[in-house]
């Protein structure tokens, strides 16, 4: 149950569904255009604040539920969009709530510290110099396959004390999610994990009926799409047919101006 001072500021309270079973509950959060965009794709202009127009309130519901959660996964590509101080955690994206979201993670949770970020990269190509890898009270686990945690050693990943590899079996380069899912509930304890993106990684839970849970701001502008360089959508790599493409039902809606704050919950959980 969220503290007085954020239930106001959200608009009501945030709670999630018992789920039963062995792998944590996955929760989604995207910002997209009216038509479906979820980022621009040009260099210094790909993050999400690009989409929302920097919306205060998407910020503070982004920290909301970082601060909610046990770990918060992202694709690496989804990692080199955003700045190389960015860390991951509530404050980051807001900052204005900050001791807010610290009281409701320890007294209200009672979670230590901040969420687990797992870096889902199966080629173990990645930026080791960015903020997240240096700052010891955040704790990074780099998802990858035999390659990628050969190809992290060589680029000095062992050095980095808050940062834990680990190599899972993979399929033409792509990690099972629902094996990313067992890691972390058996092995770091997660029982609720947020899922950030990218398109492709979040494609992969989705086709594997991992999505519990979707947080979708939907911003008051159109992006459009060029045939030869498509923006991405919500979902990318996979497509449904009308027969098994998954329906959510709409648990909450919220206004502020002209965005939209949409929560939406898989219909096999409602």
């Amino acid at each position: 149950m969220l503290p007085d001072e954020l239930r106001i500021l959200y608009g009501g309270d945030l709670t999630f569904a018992a789920l039963s079973g062995a792998r944590p509950y996955v929760v989604g959060n995207f910002v997209s255009t009216l038509d479906g965009v979820i980022s621009f794709e040009i260099p210094g202009q790909s993050g999400g604040g690009t989409i929302s127009g920097s919306d205060e309130a998407d910020s503070f519901i982004m920290g909301l539920l970082r601060a909610s959660v046990d770990a918060v996964v992202v694709a690496a590509g989804t990692i080199r969009e955003v700045s190389p101080n960015h860390l991951w955690i509530a404050e980051s994206i807001y900052p204005k709530a900050k001791d807010l979201y610290a009281a409701y993670r320890r007294t209200a949770l009672r979670k230590a510290g901040h969420p687990l970020l797992v870096v889902v990269s199966g080629s173990g190509q990645l930026d080791l110099n960015r903020a997240i890898f240096h700052t010891p009270a955040t704790r990074v686990l780099i998802v990858t396959t035999e390659p990628g945690k050969h190809q992290l050693a060589s680029i000095g990943v062992k050095a980095l004390g808050s940062t834990e590899v680990r190599a899972l079996d993979d399929t033409g380069g792509l990690i099972d999610p629902s094996a990313i899912l067992a890691l972390l509930g058996d092995e770091f304890g997660a029982r609720i994990v947020l899922h950030e993106g990218g398109a492709t990684l979040f494609g992969q839970f989705m086709a594997h009926g991992l999505v519990d849970e979707v947080f979708l701001t939907l911003a008051p502008q159109v992006a459009g799409r060029a045939t030869e360089r498509p923006r991405p959508a919500m979902v990318a790599g996979v497509e449904f047919l009308p027969e098994t493409a998954p329906w959510f039902h709409l648990v909450s809606a919220k206004q502020r101006g002209g965005h939209l704050y949409l929560r939406y919950r898989v219909k096999s959980r409602a």
